[in-house]
């Protein structure tokens, strides 16, 4: 797309001076400048808990700078509140939505800022601006849908409709293909390529190269905390963009070597489970890993591997089915009996389902193991031992930053609480590992480490069952790819074979082209 940007001042639309944000005696952004010009798309690019967002809740309004100055259109300006920035043209859409479900779109569009005729909400107004603006950027929303029958990526343009709605003329969009499929990307690209053309800006924090290369003109590289520089994204490739943001080389090949699967250590059959709601999701799947591979589940979220997950970790009752591994009945097991039969998990909701954030680090590495020796004698806890265990891990996991031992978990940036589970999961040797998700929101750093311990617990003739809605993590790390599709395996591919187009295709409903 790589359109030309007009360099000269007339056409600055954003410009962020020394900024300085601290929490305490944390630094979190140290003196960064951005500047952000008319139509253009202009991508942050950071490691975990370098800053981004930090940043960009400053530009909405969300956080006030400890020092350093913000310009639009040349005037400076300083807000009080999202309202303010949204007044003054900028707009956030959030990586966690914030949608109403049971609302319809246009209900969710207009919240807070209803037109109104006399006494009585004008929806009709409404919906036609609604989709006014739908048509212009070509996004097919549908403005009286409800909320909770629609994508994840349709609910995204719902979002982004919201702040065109309040007049938005730089959109911020955090991390914003975090939960989309290849299609629904490239659906999102065109939308953002329609909005610039229309004069727009918009800014992209991310962690993800190839979106950089592929829609941005410009990248700003933030590293913990610092402004690094400025790049135009023509100039460079996806190597030297990695090395900006994480201060060396790093290797995007996963180096596994070939190796025969043995005995089936995970078997499920016939397994139907319901959702929150009572209505069955999981509709009659079957599933089996062996020792020594790693099996890739592709799929859009919202299809039932979630809640086959939570079956098989004793976080949620089946309907019917079985579930054995190497043999052991651990169907509506509850989690303790799932993990002594030989299931631990790197679960989807780190802060939920993977640590207790009031808890120390030290603490959270031995959660299963508190009652057992070195770590406790007659039911007391032995604090040297624990101390030391946790010392050695945050080591070898590369956790940040150093001497955290004693910290709550809940202090540690995402990335670095990921690498807290990880390095208890993984030391835990169970047959079986479940990974969901497990380098969601981390940088290409910690996505290399991340990748490296799975590929070993393979290597080291254990069953690794990936689920992860990055295609790319799927179709480099996985042996076996199973497409998972309304409740039921649709379809299998070798991983070497693995095709980016027809996965997406088959995860979207389509069958398999023999």
């Amino acid at each position: 797309m790589g359109r030309e940007s007009h360099m000269d001042e007339s056409t600055v639309v954003i410009s962020m001076k020394d900024i300085v944000k601290k929490f305490g005696d944390f630094t979190a952004n140290d003196h960064i400048n951005l500047t952000v010009h008319k139509g253009e798309v202009h991508a942050i690019l950071g490691e975990n808990g370098a800053g981004k967002s930090t940043l960009m809740n400053v530009l909405c309004g969300l956080y006030k700078p400890t020092s350093g100055q913000i310009f639009i259109n040349g005037k400076e300006v300083q807000f009080s509140s999202p309202k303010n920035a949204i007044e003054m043209g900028i707009g956030m859409v959030h990586q966690h939505f914030m949608l109403i479900q049971p609302f319809t779109v246009t209900d969710n569009i207009i919240l807070g800022v209803e037109p109104a005729k006399g006494l009585v909400v004008d929806k009709k107004t409404a919906r036609e601006k609604v989709l006014e603006l739908s048509e212009r950027y070509a996004m097919k929303v549908d403005p009286d849908a409800k909320i909770e029958d629609i994508s994840v990526g349709m609910q995204q343009r719902v979002e982004i409709l919201k702040v065109l709605y309040r007049g938005a003329d730089t959109l911020i969009l955090d991390e914003p293909t975090a939960s989309l499929t290849p299609q629904e990307i490239e659906g999102l690209m065109e939308i953002i390529s329609n909005l610039t053309a229309d004069g727009k800006s918009v800014i992209l924090i991310t962690h993800k190269l190839k979106e950089i290369t592929a829609c941005s003109d410009y990248c700003t590289i933030i590293r913990q905390g610092k402004y690094i520089q400025t790049v135009k994204v023509e100039d460079v490739n996806e190597n030297e963009l990695a090395a900006m943001m994480v201060g060396r080389e790093v290797n995007f090949r996963v180096e596994k070597k070939e190796q025969e699967p043995g005995e089936v250590v995970l078997d499920v059959k016939n397994l139907r489970a319901k959702d929150y709601r009572g209505v069955e999701i999981v509709k009659g799947l079957n599933l089996q890993v062996r020792r020594g591979e790693i099996v890739g589940l592709a799929g859009v979220d919202g299809n039932g591997q979630t809640e086959l997950v939570e079956v098989l970790t004793g976080l949620r009752r089946g309907e019917s089915g079985e579930v054995k591994v190497l043999g052991k009945d651990l169907f509506n097991k509850n989690p303790h009996d799932t993990f002594a039969g030989g299931i631990s998990s790197i679960p989807a909701d780190r802060q939920k389902h993977g640590l207790i954030l009031e808890f120390s680090n030290e603490d959270n590495l031995i959660l299963q193991h508190f009652e057992e020796e070195p770590f406790s004698r007659n039911g007391i806890l032995n604090r040297k031992a624990i101390r030391e265990h946790a010392t050695e891990l945050i080591e070898k996991f590369d956790v940040r930053p150093r001497g955290c031992e004693g910290a709550p978990s809940g202090t540690l940036s995402g990335g670095n609480q990921q690498k807290v589970i990880i390095a208890r999961e993984v030391t835990n040797d169970k047959d079986l590992l479940i990974a969901v998700n497990p380098t969601r929101g981390l940088d290409v750093g910690a996505i290399e480490f991340v990748h490296k311990y799975l590929v070993e617990q393979r290597n080291k003739n254990r069953a690794v069952l990936l689920v992860s809605f990055e295609l790319d993590e799927i179709m480099s790390l996985s042996d076996r790819i199973e497409v998972i599709f309304d409740g039921q395996i649709t379809g299998s591919v070798p991983g070497r074979d693995a095709d980016e187009k027809e996965l997406g295709f088959m995860m979207a409903g389509g069958k398999k082209h023999e």
